[in-house]
């Protein structure tokens, strides 16, 4: 069943080539700090570009929840009217974050270090994943947690009265961690400190730094540290949102895998902490090409032009590159299946613990589509089987997760035989447009009830 209601079973079959423009939503995780950050400041912060996928909408009702104006003026237009650092009320109703890991992670952060109390929930997949990597570091700044079985949600969350600062390194390469972290520290006194031993994306860093805070980033023997110096009054912005790079990926692979297709994504944040896909689809051969590279809000954007590439080659993806692309794993194993010889991906843990174990989400789909595929704890690798090679004919379970419901629908458009996937209705939370966008492209996709 899906998040929003009954199941959805999608179809995706082989169609002819997929041409013309695809114009993907706002980035995700921008969209989500763009609210979190201007509910912080004080005054009207306002917004183009919001991704309206289920995910981000929920953040933004949350923001309302805890004090914040939050208003839609027309499609991806919306203003913020904050309470300032330290402002949150406590919210009268339980906030729900759906599916969303980012989300409910961030949220925690920015109320962490409040005396407020708050209680969080989600969809079955959000409740089933683990919270305590979140709670552990808030706990240090003096907020305390009480969930259900070993820290999941349903959580409720006592922020601290007395924060004080914390020097926090991160146990693992995530950042919802590292930016939960630095939204507790809004509220605490002096500096807070987190060091990553891998740097991951570092959209809150720069948005703290456009919002007027004072953050200072050095490499250092031991990784990445970032210093916040707490209880900044922060400045409302005016923010135009860059197009999604997770979702550029689904339109860019499938016209990758697809024989004669010829697809253009414009406006593509290419923050160098996101764009590890991109690389790795270069260095197997696709045919894909950056045009009008320029810069946008501080965050480096471009328009992607991806065709048919019958070449590709299986390659060990560099596992230093997993933390720029954790979320591309799904379609990457997809096009590894249309390559020759074996991809291997290694250092990919953090797909264990996301929407879905997507490792094995994505072993269990591809092997009932026909491609051989191996996996450990911490890495899985993908037999190709060249361009017109995999079987499909298989229905896959999308286990509640967007990108694995995605990720097996670009591999019907390729495969020999229709895929299916038995609840497309996550999509929505991430990329509501998606069916359609793709269905301009020339793809063909087919729903029916569950």
């Amino acid at each position: 069943m899906s998040s929003n209601g009954p199941a959805q079973k999608m179809t995706a079959r082989a169609s002819g080539p997929l041409k013309g423009r695809a114009d993907v939503p706002g980035d995700k995780s921008i969209s989500h700090r763009s609210l979190i950050l201007g509910a912080m400041a004080v005054g009207e912060t306002r917004i183009a570009g919001l991704l309206e996928g289920d995910d981000v909408l929920d953040t933004a009702k949350a923001m309302a929840a805890f004090g914040a104006e939050v208003e839609h003026h027309g499609p991806g237009e919306w203003s913020v009217r904050g309470v300032g650092v330290g402002g949150f009320g406590e919210p009268e109703q339980v906030i729900d974050c759906g599916n969303s890991g980012t989300g409910v992670r961030l949220i925690m952060g920015a109320m962490a270090t409040s005396p407020i109390t708050a209680t969080f929930t989600g969809d079955a997949s959000l409740r089933s994943r683990p919270m305590g990597r979140i709670t552990d570091p808030l706990g240090l700044f003096g907020a305390r947690a009480f969930g259900r079985d070993g820290g999941r949600l349903p959580m409720t969350i006592v922020g601290a009265s007395d924060p004080v600062p914390v020097d926090y390194v991160t146990p693992m390469a995530s950042a919802q961690v590292k930016s939960a972290v630095l939204l507790a520290g809004l509220n605490a006194p002096g500096q807070t400190v987190v060091t990553e031993r891998v740097a991951t994306r570092d959209h809150t860093e720069r948005m703290l730094r456009g919002f007027g805070a004072e953050v200072e980033t050095e490499r250092t023997e031991d990784g990445h540290r970032i210093v916040l110096t707490g209880q900044p009054e922060l400045k409302p912005q005016t923010i135009t949102v860059p197009r999604d790079p997770s979702s550029a990926a689904f339109p860019v692979c499938a016209a990758i895998v697809v024989p004669g297709s010829d697809v253009l994504v414009p406006n593509i944040g290419l923050n160098p902490t996101r764009a590890g896909l991109f690389q790795t689809l270069q260095d197997m051969g696709a045919d894909l090409t950056f045009e009008n590279e320029r810069e946008e809000g501080g965050e480096p954007v471009a328009d992607l032009r991806a065709r048919y590439s019958p070449d590709m080659k299986g390659i060990d993806v560099p596992p230093e590159r997993a933390a720029s692309m954790i979320d591309e794993y799904p379609i990457l194993s997809v096009v590894a299946s249309f390559a020759e010889g074996a991809t291997v991906m290694a250092g990919v843990h953090e797909l264990r613990v996301k929407e879905s174990d997507r490792i094995d989400a994505m072993a269990v789909g591809l092997r009932a589509c026909g491609v051989t595929v191996d996996e450990t704890e911490d890495s899985f690798t993908v037999h190709g089987m060249g361009p017109g090679g995999v079987p499909g004919g298989a229905l896959a379970e999308a286990r509640l997760d967007h990108r694995i419901a995605m990720s097996f629908l670009i591999c019907g458009m390729a495969a020999n035989k229709p895929v299916t996937v038995d609840d497309a209705g996550p999509i929505a939370t991430s990329f509501p447009i998606f069916e359609q966008l793709m269905r301009d492209l020339g793809a063909q996709l087919v729903r029916s009830n569950g």
